[in-house]
């Protein structure tokens, strides 16, 4: 009898154990579904370096690195764990490029295709920027290095969506004022370096000269660093903007890399910025949100064209300023693990306004609808699921002029510029380039391939019209705009 209720008591404890056992079960089932669901949830984070006139075929994987003097090992390998575009394409000078990444918009219409000095330039409080829309979105929105959309009061960063902002609001050629020859500082301007937070007054913090032109990309990484730290454990999902300075000239390398390459100051700074990509890459790896951020890096134009600080584009012909191949495509890498395919090549054309309404579809913000947006949204292409662009051509405009147009592998030149200190000729027949056939852009095919012109003619007068429905706001235009009705 006793071994009999021992059995019970036994055979109960069991059932109990196994009843216990279950509940536990179920009850991490649903934890852990909860937490994968929250994590799905989660926005990701977005990290833009942005590099400034690095040409096309400075990078190992674009056919450089160590035949232009250094290796390239970290953002080789960021190509290889994302996805390589050979045919990404900006503006043909810095501020334009930065504010059609900003708007979606192609700079003819915000009125930022140039900087005239001694002028009210950048963009108008009415333009809605990359950062104001994500800042919407519940981003912590920070920027740190070269701005290139206004310096006065209103146009600055954090006047325009970003939290927090540390760098230039200009070019880096003004580290070279106050050393060139019988500069006077009581009329010459002193760049200055600016530390400032949203919707306040931009402090100075130093002089921009070239001390500081060598420190200034080690310092830009470090606080970039920082904020991503801050977001993360705050648990605040995060846009980090990052335009470095380098290699723009004065190319000259940090203190730390002065010499060692062995092949001069631009390897040396080539190898910086190489070390630089690391530094936050790395950063992101340790603070465990690889899988959570898109990485997005490339350069704003095609390659420094300062005699004795010349870069390359590789394969192709031409620096910035110009409507060559060399000015408009870049280099440019994707990463977004499990989103973005690894290991992937494509010469499908993207432009730089496409980031803006890319972003908005992974994201979940929506794309402003009261303005011409000339971005287009390639999501379908940039993750994975097709491999053909949303898009097949776009105008090239150099100043307020259209020197160019592109359209597949075809590009149709009505202005000729082959180098930025070069005589610009406005041609009476324009002048035609099969970009596979001929791509450094130097035997015109027109009578070959007259079955184009139309094409181009009804691509060119549709954009054209386009600015007739919604007139440009000009250069120097103050606030508060309002657009013509």
């Amino acid at each position: 009898m006793i071994s009999f209720h021992k059995k019970m008591e036994s055979l109960l404890n069991h059932i109990v154990t196994i009843i216990i056992l279950f509940v536990l079960s179920l009850l991490f089932s649903l934890i852990t579904s909860a937490y994968v669901h929250a994590a799905a949830k989660q926005k990701p984070n977005v990290l833009i370096i942005m590099v400034d006139n690095l040409g096309w075929g400075e990078l190992g994987v674009y056919g450089g690195g160590v035949l232009r003097g250094t290796a390239t090992p970290r953002l080789d390998a960021l190509a290889k764990e994302g996805t390589r575009l050979l045919n990404f394409n900006v503006e043909t000078q810095c501020t334009p490029t930065r504010s059609a990444l900003m708007t979606g918009r192609h700079p003819i219409r915000s009125g930022t295709t140039k900087v005239v000095f001694g002028k009210h330039y950048g963009l108008v409080r009415w333009e809605q920027t990359l950062a104001e829309l994500m800042s919407d979105a519940g981003y912590a929105t920070g920027m740190f290095g070269k701005w290139h959309l206004g310096d006065s009061a209103g146009r600055f960063p954090t006047d325009q969506g970003f939290d927090t902002w540390y760098g230039i609001a200009n070019t880096t050629d003004e580290a070279e004022y106050s050393s060139q020859y019988q500069f006077d500082e009581s009329v010459g301007r002193i760049g200055k370096i600016y530390e400032s937070k949203k919707d306040q007054t931009p402090v100075a913090k130093e002089n921009y000269d070239l001390d500081t032109r060598r420190s200034i990309d080690a310092e830009i990484t470090q606080r970039t660093i920082a904020f991503m730290k801050d977001k993360v454990k705050s648990n605040k999902p995060f846009f980090a903007y990052v335009p470095l300075t380098q290699p723009h000239m004065p190319t000259i390398p940090h203190k730390d890399f002065i010499g060692k390459t062995g092949n001069g100051d631009y390897a040396d700074v080539i190898a910086e910025i190489d070390y630089r990509s690391g530094q936050m890459l790395d950063a992101v790896e340790k603070l465990g949100i690889r899988d959570n951020t898109i990485v997005i890096w490339f350069s704003d134009n095609g390659p420094e064209g300062t005699p004795g600080q010349q870069g390359t584009a590789g394969y192709w012909r031409g620096h910035y300023f110009t409507a060559l191949e060399g000015s408009l495509r870049v280099p440019f890498m994707i990463r977004w693990p499990g989103k973005v395919p690894e290991n992937r090549v494509s010469n499908e054309i993207v432009h730089v306004v496409d980031i803006l309404p890319t972003l908005a579809n992974a994201i979940g913000f929506d794309v402003p609808e009261d303005r011409m947006i000339d971005g287009v949204n390639q999501a379908e292409f940039l993750f994975g699921k097709s491999e053909d662009s949303s898009r097949e051509g776009f105008p090239v405009y150099n100043g307020n002029q259209m020197f160019a147009y592109k359209w597949r592998n075809w590009k149709i030149h009505f202005v000729e510029l082959d180098n930025m200190f070069g005589e610009v000729k406005r041609l009476n027949v324009p002048l035609l380039y099969n970009l596979i056939t001929d791509p450094k852009e130097q035997y015109d095919i027109l009578t070959e391939a007259e079955w184009v012109w139309p094409i181009f003619s009804k691509r060119i007068g549709g954009f054209r019209d386009s600015l007739e429905l919604e007139p440009p706001i000009q250069t120097g235009t103050p606030d508060p705009y309002v657009p013509v009705q």
